[in-house]
């Protein structure tokens, strides 16, 4: 006999975890399912301990910008300290007992297991059955996407989770992958130490991000010591005793004590059923309406829909589907004004369309920028100042598409500009504002300025 309840979650990541309490609190008997930690990815193995890393990173990296500016100063990395951090404060030794009675305290119902959808409704978990009134929802998250380079199966590499899970920073160590994970996680532990080389595929780094931006990063981190691999694709992998060496498809040979593999992540979908709904279990997302419904009876929020793998993605999403699952009335997704931020230093903070997308939808693509270093605030932070502000304008309409604060507390910065995105807030309504002085921030009016200039060029 399948156990009954109202609705059933599968996947208790950010999005299914924020779903599944929320529903439980609006009185209905809701069945969590999760076969790992309740929380999933973000607060053990990804956002939060990732920044805990980053964040010591930058601690000896002002240290190192003392002279100067404040006199000499010195510091003595000690990883231990971070994953020390990370073990007792971020995720309690990667136990999850909180969050679960946190959410059972809710009136929720856990299950530890993999969930499997066997038919409209139906939910198999833990050798038990769960048949779901009123919805399924799918957040079964995303994992590691790993490439399929000869030798590299069966070895030990990290993944995110081996590299913030580590004890100790190793000596030296090659990143496979010059994305977001990539690029803070090399940062982070060059910071510490380790001798760090990342290759990338594309010809630069950070691909879906402005070319300024990438070349602004690869400028830091050679600077810093890090070495930058663009356009270099791996053809092989082989690992002996405490070495790791990646051939690249040119033939060279470049060798670490780690290899991380940072290639982006894949929606988890193949094992969880969907065929038995009618949908496409080898599909690249789980397609979603408006309101996250993936078929009658069935939602989905998070990594599965494609739309970015964002925790905050999947928390905007999930407040969608509990409005829908309760049959209320609220606006459906909007993805025109999607933040995302690269937490390296410089913070890359980026919002709505890059140049080239908006270029490739066909509009009339104005675009302005401004340097950190030339503002008052650039020139007063001193070191540690690089940074730019960019910004995309539909010139036919008057309002910013795109843009991207690069620098101290870029991400920070990036919340004026995904409102202006967002609201569609006219260029010379913001022209007209006032910004604070000295700021960051008011890097983003000297970028309005050079959009202005722009305007007027002839053609």
């Amino acid at each position: 006999m399948a156990r009954e309840c109202d609705v059933i979650v599968v996947g208790m990541g950010p999005g299914g975890e924020e779903v599944a309490g929320r529903l439980a609190q609006e009185g209905l008997d809701v069945v969590g399912v999760e076969a790992e930690l309740l929380g999933g990815e973000c607060p053990y193995w990804a956002c939060v301990p990732s920044k805990m890393i980053v964040r010591a990173g930058n601690v000896l990296a002002e240290v190192g910008r003392s002279p100067g500016m404040a006199g000499p100063a010195r510091a003595e990395p000690d990883f231990s300290l971070v994953a020390a951090r990370i073990r007792d404060e971020a995720t309690t030794d990667w136990d999850d007992a909180s969050a679960v009675e946190r959410f059972t305290g809710k009136g929720g119902t856990f299950v530890r297991a993999r969930g499997r959808i066997v038919g409209p409704g139906q939910v198999e978990a833990g050798g038990e059955t769960y048949s779901a009134r009123r919805a399924v929802v799918v957040a079964t998250g995303s994992g590691p996407m790993v490439p399929p380079v000869e030798g590299l199966e069966g070895t030990p590499y990290w993944t995110n989770r081996e590299a913030i899970s580590t004890p100790e920073a190793p000596g030296s160590l090659l990143v496979l992958g010059g994305g977001a994970v990539g690029v803070e996680l090399a940062q982070g532990f060059s910071r510490f130490g380790t001798e760090v080389t990342v290759v990338e595929a594309s010809e630069r780094l950070v691909p879906p991000e402005e070319p300024e931006s990438a070349a602004l990063l690869e400028r830091v981190l050679d600077a810093e010591g890090v070495t930058v691999r663009t356009g270099a694709r791996a053809s092989a992998v082989r690992h002996s005793g405490d070495t790791f060496t990646l051939t690249l498809e040119n033939g060279e040979e470049l060798s670490a004590q780690r290899l991380l593999v940072a290639t982006g992540r894949r929606p988890r979908l193949k094992s969880l059923g969907l065929d038995t709904l009618g949908l496409d279990p080898e599909a690249r997302a789980l397609h979603v309406d408006a309101h996250m419904r993936a078929a009658p009876g069935v939602w989905a929020v998070g990594d599965v829909t494609g739309e970015g793998a964002f925790t905050h993605m999947a928390m905007y999403q999930a407040d969608i589907a509990v409005r829908s699952v309760l049959g209320q009335e609220g606006p459906g997704a909007d993805y025109s004004a999607v933040s995302r931020v690269t937490f390296t230093d410089p913070e890359i903070g980026a919002v709505g369309l890059t140049e080239q997308a908006a270029r490739d939808k066909g509009l009339s693509v104005r675009t302005g920028q401004s340097e950190v270093p030339s503002s008052t605030r650039g020139w007063i932070h001193k070191a540690g100042n690089d940074g730019l502000v960019k910004l995309v304008e539909d010139a036919d309409r008057g309002v910013l598409v795109g843009a991207t604060s690069a620098g101290p507390m870029g991400g920070e910065v990036l919340y004026g500009l995904a409102v202006a995105v967002r609201a569609a807030v006219p260029v010379s309504l913001l022209r007209n504002m006032i910004y604070a002085y000295p700021t960051f921030h008011r890097g983003v009016l000297d970028a309005l300025a050079d959009l202005e200039t722009a305007a007027e060029k002839p053609g």
